[in-house]
């Protein structure tokens, strides 16, 4: 898992295979056995007597990192392959034998494992998807392992896990609540942008267009849950009334410039793209009904709603910024 980790940050991978290999040797030793706070400490000194490099032996010490809470994360990719791949090793597989934490009950430290991993993709930045490094970490096990009768849903209990560990810790960092509502609504997987996407959320909620589209948002996506199954083309020609056209143009327009936008990584250009579409879509609703007698008609309708929502989703769920009365 380490390697796989250096392969996707193009980080040393013989480096980080070997102080993988070497990170836990330590723990035979009498002194760690003596004196369990030294793990890790004298695991890199161990390290540098046998001769292995600086980078090795600094991982082999910061693969720990953090241990607590406000603790140094380690430093360079590789102490961060090999820090990321024990705990996620160790939440997936406690997670696969449905050894999951309950309540008070974290016997193996379950909760400080996920908070740092947390915290070291997100300060440090790695673009890595955490979806993908549970995915490879739980194909590391052999068949029958892990993932069996209840526990087979594991994954995405582990996720799930992983989400509300990220809310408590953006939470404690102090970030605005609706803002962490309307992010992690969307379920991200890479947390290096979650810190861009809530700066961006906020911006947007300055706007003076956004109440009226987290509104018109959640209405939307009412609407497209009583619909059931919507298509995604639209048909230009089925157009019944002026404000379609004036929405649909709108919408392309924004979906144009805020893709642009979402490909820089610029999230905060992206939302406030969204601001035009006010108008257009407040004049949809006054003109249009969406569920119109022609079966064609209405399909359509839907249709670019389903687009809208897609538009007005891609970054966060505006919905959850609507104040309530």
């Amino acid at each position: 898992l380490a390697t796989e980790i250096a392969h996707l940050l193009d980080a040393d991978v013989l480096a980080t295979a070997r102080a993988a290999m070497l990170a836990k040797a330590d723990l035979m030793t009498d002194m760690v056995g003596e004196f369990p706070e030294l793990q890790g400490v004298m695991g890199r000194y161990y390290a540098q007597h046998d001769g292995e490099s600086d980078m090795v032996s600094a991982a082999v010490e910061q693969h720990y990192r953090p241990r607590f809470a406000g603790d140094a994360l380690p430093q360079g990719d590789v102490a961060c392959a090999v820090s990321l791949a024990d705990k996620i090793d160790a939440l997936v597989g406690f997670f696969g034998i449905g050894q999951i934490p309950t309540g008070d009950k974290d016997p193996f430290a379950l909760r400080r494992a996920a908070l740092g991993v947390l915290r070291i993709l997100m300060d440090t930045s790695l673009p890595l998807d955490l979806g993908q490094l549970v995915r490879v970490a739980a194909g590391g096990f052999r068949a029958g392992q892990i993932g069996a009768g209840e526990t087979a849903g594991f994954a995405a209990q582990l996720l799930d896990f992983m989400q509300e560990r990220l809310r408590n810790l953006l939470k404690d960092g102090g970030h605005d609540a609706r803002a962490i509502d309307a992010v992690l609504a969307l379920r991200p997987t890479r947390i290096d942008l979650v810190p861009a996407k809530l700066a961006a959320v906020v911006a947007f909620s300055e706007l003076a267009e956004a109440q009226s589209l987290a509104a018109a948002n959640k209405r939307i996506v009412n609407i497209l849950k009583k619909a059931g199954e919507v298509g995604d083309v639209i048909d230009p020609a089925l157009f019944a009334e002026d404000a379609e056209v004036e929405l649909n143009h709108a919408l392309s327009t924004a979906n144009m410039m805020a893709h642009q936008h979402i490909e820089r990584g610029n999230y905060a250009g992206a939302l406030s793209a969204l601001a035009m579409l006010r108008a257009p879509v407040d004049r949809f609703f006054d003109d249009v009904m969406v569920n119109a007698d022609d079966a064609a008609v209405r399909a359509n309708r839907l249709a670019l709603l389903g687009q809208l929502a897609a538009a007005m989703n891609a970054v966060a769920d505006i919905s959850r910024l609507e104040l309530k009365d």
